[in-house]
């Protein structure tokens, strides 16, 4: 890959819910997705399927339907979170599970945790 690339990672269909009232139904992200790929993004993440019935379900169809992107599942470094990602990414040619660390591991809190904190759930992720 060229060094000089920009890669479009766009998380609207997952991050953009996050906002009051700003929730979508599955066809509404299916379309959303779409117009993504049609737009050229390089990554969608399109879910945390653990999170509900819709999310999974959202993630499953868009790995099914959409073509072009990298399509991605969140999960937490939990095994029910990767295996859910994993079973919602079945079948999908192009697709990644990026984990998530609790917000105790963000920046600004990093120096509360201590390695014995975080490397337990790295390990276990791993094993997945």
């Amino acid at each position: 890959m060229s060094s000089d690339r920009v890669i479009i990672f766009d998380t609207s269909l997952r991050d953009g819910e996050q906002a009051p009232g700003a929730a979508m139904t599955v066809p509404e992200k299916l379309q959303l997705a779409g117009q993504l790929a049609r737009l050229g993004v390089d990554v969608i993440e399109a879910g945390f399927p653990i999170s509900s019935p819709g999310q999974f379900e959202a993630v499953r169809r868009i790995v099914a339907e959409v073509q072009g992107p990298t399509i991605c599942a969140l999960a937490r470094s939990k095994k029910a979170d990767i295996d859910a990602a994993g079973s919602a990414l079945k079948g999908g040619s192009n697709t990644r599970i990026p984990r998530s660390l609790p917000p105790a591991t963000s920046t600004w809190r990093a120096s509360l945790l201590t390695r014995v904190m975080v490397l337990p759930s790295r390990k276990s992720a791993k094993r997945c």
